[in-house]
């Protein structure tokens, strides 16, 4: 079993990587395998909605800044962390633009991955950003993951975030809770439970 955790700040081994770090050490005492991806190294174009991947089955731009790779990823993993600072109350602007992009062009191919969100600020925002995060999440029939309080961590510095003593422990119930239920999603596949079949997609909007 194995955890992509995407750390969306561009700071690489910020504060967001901090608490990151903490969900993976202790998935890692539960037996399961981690990797910590870095998705903010540059400009990144926002979605546009042209509807090329509908045709493609993958982003067209996602070439150039790792979406489809990132996708592949996460394909091929049984959970996913997005990790991300808070800006003006929400989630890092590139990271939006890049998961924007992943769950567009991909996000009917995560059916049944658990989720989880983390986010680190300095004071204020982080509820908001935190909830920003979770609609990737419940759009896409992925359950998700919860802890014993919202998974934020607060600090400037990675340093002030290992202060946070609340915040780290919550890190570490996130990683627990997530282990506990791969471990049980594997159980109930050996025993023959299977995931439920999606229903046809219907398209409507207020109009017609």
């Amino acid at each position: 079993m194995k955890v992509l955790l995407i750390n969306g700040s561009p700071r690489e081994k910020g504060c967001t990587f901090t608490a990151l770090s903490e969900v993976a050490a202790q998935l890692s005492k539960n037996g399961i395998d981690t990797e910590i991806l870095h998705v903010n190294k540059g400009a990144i174009i926002g979605c546009t909605a042209c509807g090329a991947c509908r045709k493609e089955g993958r982003c067209v731009f996602g070439d150039e800044d790792g979406v489809n790779a990132c996708a592949e990823k996460i394909m091929a993993a049984d959970a996913l962390v997005i990790g991300s600072p808070v800006y003006y109350a929400a989630a890092a602007g590139a990271l939006c633009a890049f998961m924007d992009r992943v769950f567009f062009a991909h996000g009917s191919k995560f059916q049944g991955k658990l989720g989880a969100a983390v986010v680190s600020c300095r004071r204020g925002g982080a509820s908001a950003a935190f909830d920003r995060l979770n609609k990737y999440f419940t759009i896409s029939q992925m359950p998700v993951v919860s802890s014993r309080y919202w998974n934020s961590v607060h600090g400037t510095k990675p340093e002030e975030v290992l202060q946070d003593l609340e915040g780290i422990s919550v890190m570490r119930q996130l990683a627990n809770n997530m282990a506990w239920l791969l471990k049980c999603i594997e159980a109930g596949k050996a025993a023959g439970v299977v995931k439920p079949e999606p229903e046809p997609r219907q398209f409507t909007n207020f109009i017609r």
